[in-house]
């Protein structure tokens, strides 16, 4: 079997392998994962986390891109015994979530170590699927986590903050040092648990116009909302926009910034209905 030295960090796949024991202790115990659970692991890696996982729950379905690293770790599993481990050599952006109806009907749990240059995208693409999954607790570079757990009127709070904050309650779990990483990483990590049981009381009536709205005020946090929703939305007359936030309670000289997100769901449905211009696909 292939030593594990012998695989070289890749960076342009982002990859930090998580060496320090203790840290993999802490996340699995902060988890809450049982032996009737059924785990979704992004990027498994060196199988910090897949080993000791495999023997606390159900069964892992494993998602790792690099074709060697994946190679490696099913010589692992195989070399230990261990058999409640599907390994997927496959890109998390392109995997096909419906395999989770099939992998766990009733929901599944989502654990891993996010590569820093798609965690972005990876939330995206669980937010989508989030009815296939209960709950995840990730790995993310410091400041995306800061950015998730944020409260309005702050420098951290963004479009991301309120995009999954509605669907999920989010709660940092453990801060982790560079240190726990090989090789070391230029910044700090964090582990932040998405609990999608627990969605933001006040639903979207709209999804794509609730999108909408929170991206296009974020777009140009620097000008007060009247100005940023103007720019963002040339279609719809400056008055309708100004109309649409006073109607809905907020001042217009506000900034994106100083909403919280039950204030996000009314301008989504005001401007549903303001106009009648059809909307991309991944808006």
């Amino acid at each position: 079997m292939t030593s594990t030295g012998s695989h070289r960090p890749r960076k342009r796949l982002g990859q930090h392998f998580l060496a320090d024991r203790g840290v993999v202790r802490s996340i699995l115990d902060a988890s809450g994962l049982g032996p009737s659970d059924r785990v979704l692991e992004i990027g498994p890696g060196r199988g910090a986390l897949t080993l000791p996982l495999a023997r606390g729950v159900s069964h892992v379905l494993a998602v790792e891109k690099d074709r060697d690293l994946a190679e490696w770790l099913r010589q692992a599993l195989q070399a230990r015994g261990v058999d409640n481990v599907t390994l997927l050599c496959e890109d998390i952006l392109r995997f096909d979530f419906d395999l989770l109806d099939r992998f766990s009907p009733c929901g599944a749990q989502v654990i891993g170590n996010l590569p820093y240059n798609v965690s972005t995208p990876v939330l995206e693409r669980l937010i989508r699927n989030r009815r296939r999954i209960l709950r995840a607790v990730l790995m993310f570079q410091k400041e995306v986590a800061d950015r998730l757990t944020a409260s309005p009127g702050g420098r951290t709070y963004g479009a991301l903050t309120v995009l999954v904050g509605v669907h999920a309650r989010v709660r940092r779990v453990l801060r982790v040092g560079r240190e726990a990483f090989r090789p070391r990483p230029q910044v700090a990590s964090a582990v932040v648990e998405l609990d999608f049981a627990f969605p933001h009381p006040a639903r979207p009536r709209d999804e794509t116009w609730f999108r909408r709205v929170v991206k296009g005020a974020f777009a140009h946090r620097r000008k007060t909302l009247q100005n940023a929703l103007a720019a963002s939305f040339p279609a719809i007359e400056r008055d309708e926009v100004r109309g649409a936030l006073v109607d809905c309670g907020i001042d217009p000289s506000r900034r994106a910034e100083t909403l919280g997100i039950e204030e996000y769901i009314r301008l989504g449905r005001a401007f549903s209905t303001l106009t009648r211009e059809p909307l991309p696909a991944d808006s």
